[in-house]
C-alpha cells in the first residue's frame, strides 16, 4: 500500500481521499478550512496536516484537487506548497480541472527536483466521487502513470493515459464541450415537450431507448422536468471549464460555436441567480421565456 497525501477536500476530494483510506492506503490530508480536514479524519481515520508542505512530507504520491489554476499554483509552488515537502522520486497527481498551460508549467518547475507530474482531471461528478466510479484522464510519462494507476483505482472505474503532460486537461476540455451541447439539446427537447402538451417523462422513457440516449438524459430528465436543479456540477464551475476550453480553442484554431453559445446561455442562468444550480438548469432559462 502507498503513503499518500491528498490536498483539497471539496465535494470531489473529500470522498476520493476517503476511498484511498478504505483501500488500505496511508493518507494525510490538507484542506484550507481546517475544520473540514478534522471532520474527514474523524470519519475516515488517517491524519491531517496544517500546510500542504507538511502533508507532502515522506509521501510516495501527492494528490491535489482544488478550484482553479491559481489555487493549484498556491498549493504546489507557494511558500507552504507541496513541492517544498516532497522528496525526489515522488509523484504529484493533479485532479483539478485546470488549463493545460498550468499543468505544463508545474511539470517544468518540479522536474529539476526529480518530482514527476501527472495532470489527471476527472469526470463523473460528486456522485461518481462518492461511489468511487470516476473517469480519470491523464497526461504524463507512462512509467509514472503505471506507478499511480493501482492507487487511483480506489476511486475510479476508468483511468487512461492520453499523452504527455497537458493531455489530461485537453481531454477534459473535450468532455465539457460535449456535455454542453448534450445538455442544451436535452433542455430544448424538454421545453418543446412542455410546449406541445406532452408527458415529458413518458417521452423520455421512449426516446431514451433509441439514438437520443445520453447520460444526461438518463440521470437528469426527471429533476429537469420538475424544475429542480440541485443535483450536481454547478454552473459557476461549468463556466470556468468552458472558459478554459474556449481560451484553448483560440490558441489552437478550433471553432466551438455551440460551446460558446451554451456558455452565454449559462451566463443568463447566472443572472437568474442560478450560479449554484447544476448544469441541467439550462431548461430554467427556456422556461423563463414561457412565463
Amino acid at each position: 500500500m502507498a503513503k499518500v497525501a491528498f490536498i483539497g477536500l471539496g465535494v470531489m476530494g473529500y470522498p476520493m481521499a476517503g476511498h484511498l483510506v478504505n483501500s488500505g492506503h496511508e493518507v494525510t490530508v490538507y484542506n484550507r478550512t481546517a475544520a473540514k480536514a478534522a471532520k474527514w479524519v474523524e470519519q475516515y481515520g488517517g491524519q491531517s496536516a496544517s500546510t500542504p508542505k507538511d502533508a507532502a512530507k515522506g509521501q510516495d504520491i501527492v494528490f491535489t484537487c482544488v478550484g482553479n489554476d491559481d489555487d493549484l499554483r498556491q498549493v504546489v509552488l507557494g511558500e507552504q506548497g507541496v513541492v517544498h515537502g516532497m522528496h525526489a522520486g515522488a509523484i504529484l497527481v493533479d485532479h483539478t480541472t485546470a488549463s493545460a498551460d498550468v499543468a505544463r508549467e508545474i511539470a517544468a518547475q518540479i522536474k529539476p527536483l526529480n518530482i514527476a507530474f501527472l495532470d489527471a482531471p476527472v469526470s463523473g461528478g460528486q456522485a461518481g466521487a462518492e461511489n468511487g466510479v470516476l473517469t480519470v484522464m491523464m497526461g504524463g510519462e507512462p512509467a509514472d502513470f503505471d506507478a499511480v494507476k493501482p492507487v487511483i483505482t480506489a476511486y475510479s472505474r476508468c483511468a487512461e493515459l492520453l499523452g504527455p503532460v497537458g493531455s489530461g486537461q485537453l481531454t477534459k476540455m473535450v468532455n465539457q464541450i460535449c456535455i454542453a451541447g448534450v445538455v442544451q439539446g436535452l433542455a430544448e427537447g424538454l421545453h418543446f415537450a412542455k410546449s406541445a402538451g406532452l408527458d415529458g417523462l413518458k417521452v423520455i422513457e421512449v426516446i431514451s431507448k433509441g439514438a437520443a440516449q445520453s447520460w444526461q438524459m438518463e440521470n437528469r430528465y426527471q429533476t429537469m422536468w420538475q424544475g429542480q436543479y440541485d443535483f450536481g456540477f454547478a454552473i459557476d464551475w461549468m463556466r470556468k471549464d468552458l472558459g478554459i476550453a474556449l481560451d484553448e480553442a483560440r490558441r489552437n484554431g478550433s471553432h466551438l460555436p455551440v460551446a460558446a453559445l451554451v456558455d452565454q446561455f449559462y451566463s443568463e442562468v447566472q443572472a437568474m441567480k442560478g450560479n449554484r444550480w447544476d448544469t441541467s438548469s439550462l431548461l430554467a432559462r427556456l422556461e423563463k421565456t414561457r412565463a
